[in-house]
């Protein structure tokens, strides 16, 4: 058994989403409407979803753990969620105002409660919205056009922070002074001329760049765990919160991923640091598309129309769909729900059982596999080294990652090849059960590949 194999077999099983990708692929570019969604042969179709489960157009069942890349920490359909959406029918009667509603400041509110770094906030529909439109703040305060991310580090699919994210190492310069590698075509070259690209967890290498571009850097934006899962030492965000201050750079979290995850009130709050400026998204919109940017007050009031009655003097920032009601109310059922005692912890502690099986099957059946992470989000990892920031991933073996995955699929759990593992409050007992005698046969059936 090899991987060409395995996919082969997994196209074999699926030839309603076989038959469907060879239609799509006529009408949508590469047949999908995402590059993040491809995998061979094709992506599997999915035309039904209920709880922690996917069904796909031949029939075929999944526990769901890729949860629309994590923003589904309820799961399909959940009862708080359709009432709340119910609601708004029933008393908003539309999906949109284009204006002011009620809903925004009560959203707001819960916000400022549970991010201790908010003073105020502004909406966006997306978790790359927010993360430019943090940009932009920063860089209008600070009067300064370069930004300082980190390799490895995802913002969002726009030009300035589309760099360095999957790099080639052996084209991507030193660890301790990473090169800026475009990851698309038509980048233009003003972005990696002012994008300065850091070393994730190597403190000594970060202060050094930082310190010697302090003058260009209006911002440094990091995901405060890289992908979500790999976490940065306690340290080294305590050291970059204190240089930022000291060297008058923004410090920006992208909390997109790690929002409401980690913990209620983010990464932030595990590590006890507070950014200037915080992007959110996905588990924010119970489903339905958001983002929104929180921070400082100083950072924030520069894109206020009361700022200025000169519209050049004031950072530029609109959406029609910002705030609308069907996000917002969505959101707050999910939050509200949460805070309710006992609900996240209970969702963390469901996590840990559902690591510490995958675990204990990995040893039964000597696969070299580890899981990763923080809170209700992980990642399975073909390697026993530490992995700590991009280029250790190096020592993944993704052939056997690769593997796992098409084994899971053909056994009823779902994560996406080489995704992460993010869990929801319908994962009960009967989904795990169900996905770690998935992770048995899988693991079984992979002695083959873990020795060549």
């Amino acid at each position: 058994m090899n991987l060409s194999t395995l996919q082969q077999q997994f196209g074999a099983k699926r030839p309603q989403s076989a038959a469907f990708f060879q239609q799509a692929k006529d009408v949508i570019a590469g047949g999908v409407n995402g590059n993040l969604r491809f995998y061979h042969p094709f992506p599997i179709t999915f035309d039904k979803a209920k709880d922690a489960w996917l069904y796909d157009l031949d029939g075929q069942a999944y526990v769901d753990y890729l949860l629309s890349y994590g923003a589904l920490l309820l799961g399909h359909g959940h009862p708080v969620v359709q009432k709340a959406l119910q609601n708004v029918w029933e008393n908003q009667g539309t999906t949109s105002f284009g204006a002011t509603h009620p809903m925004e400041l009560e959203m707001a509110k819960e916000l400022v409660e549970l991010y201790p770094s908010f003073d105020e906030i502004r909406f966006t529909n997306s978790g790359l919205e927010a993360t430019l439109f943090a940009m932009r703040l920063a860089m209008a305060y600070t009067g300064k056009t370069h930004l300082a991310k980190f390799e490895g580090h995802y913002h969002g699919a726009h030009d300035h922070v589309l760099v360095s994210v999957n790099p080639k190492i052996d084209t991507s310069g030193e660890h301790t002074a990473p090169d800026s590698v475009a990851d698309s075509l038509g980048i233009p070259d003003y972005y990696l001329q002012h994008t300065i690209v850091l070393p994730f967890n190597d403190w000594d290498a970060c202060e050094k760049i930082l310190t010697e571009k302090k003058d260009q850097l209006a911002a440094v934006i990091l995901e405060p765990m890289q992908s979500g899962y790999i976490a940065a030492d306690i340290e080294f965000m305590s050291s970059l919160r204190e240089l930022c201050t000291t060297l008058g750079i923004i410090l920006i979290f992208d909390e997109v991923k790690t929002g409401f995850r980690i913990t209620l009130g983010g990464a932030q709050e595990y590590y006890g640091v507070q950014p200037d400026l915080t992007a959110l998204g996905k588990v924010l919109g119970g489903g339905f598309p958001i983002g929104l940017v929180g921070g400082k007050k100083h950072l924030l009031e520069n894109c206020s129309p009361l700022h200025s009655q000169k519209k050049e003097d004031v950072v530029f920032h609109s959406g029609t769909f910002n705030g609308n009601p069907i996000s917002l109310a969505a959101g707050l059922a999910t939050i509200r729900y949460l805070k309710e005692p006992g609900k996240f912890d209970s969702l963390v502690q469901r996590t840990h059982k559902l690591r510490d099986g995958i675990e204990a099957l990995a040893q039964q059946y000597s696969v070299p596999m580890t899981t990763v992470g923080v809170g209700t989000i992980f990642n399975i990892l073909a390697t026993e080294a530490e992995i700590r920031n991009y280029r250790d991933l190096g020592k993944n073996r993704n052939d056997l990652r690769l593997a796992l995955d098409y084994l899971l699929m053909d056994n009823g759990v779902y994560s996406k090849p080489l995704n992460r593992f993010s869990m929801s409050d319908s994962h009960g007992p009967a989904e795990i059960k169900a996905t770690l005698e998935a992770f048995e046969k899988s693991f079984a059936a992979l002695g083959q590949l873990v020795t060549v």
